[in-house]
């Protein structure tokens, strides 16, 4: 078990290493790098995919669904994960290197630079920095709106 107590303080993301083995290469449905693949959390485009279908799981197996809602899921489960290879195949992402995915440069655009691969060393570490990196992100845009708050009225 990897030690996740590093990042802003010490503290501990309690996140990381659930979404790493519920989603990551660990998902029950044994899941191929084609459909997700290590560095799926550097990809916006898959990241909304998974997104949407974790809130899909969420509202399927609520207490007060109806019993039928798991049906549900696993028949858009598998539209997903159609969606995914094709999200994959188009980012270039693959098991053992990544690449950000290109993007098209229109007429009278400057062209695209090039993208080089790059290895996956270590899935789990790039993972955790990746989620720390957005989470003290996210705290300095609270940090830098809560600052500009007048203290008197509370207006921005």
């Amino acid at each position: 078990m990897r030690d996740y107590s590093y990042g802003r303080g010490g503290q501990r993301y309690e996140g990381e290493e659930f979404i790493a083995t519920r989603i990551g290469h660990d998902l029950a449905y044994g899941l191929p790098a084609s459909v997700v693949p290590p560095y799926w959390h550097r990809h916006p485009e898959l990241l909304w995919e998974l997104s949407a279908l974790h809130l899909h799981w969420l509202c399927a197996y609520d207490p007060e669904q109806n019993g039928s809602a798991p049906l549900g899921w696993h028949r858009d489960f598998a539209d997903s994960r159609a969606r995914l290879r094709d999200w994959v195949a188009a980012c270039g992402t693959r098991l053992e290197r990544d690449r950000p995915t290109r993007q098209t440069s229109w007429p009278g655009e400057d062209p695209a630079q090039p993208i080089e691969d790059s290895p996956i060393t270590d899935r789990d570490e790039d993972f955790v920095r990746f989620v720390i990196d957005m989470v003290d992100a996210r705290q300095e845009a609270e940090d830098a709106f809560f600052a500009g708050i007048d203290p008197e009225t509370g207006e921005v």
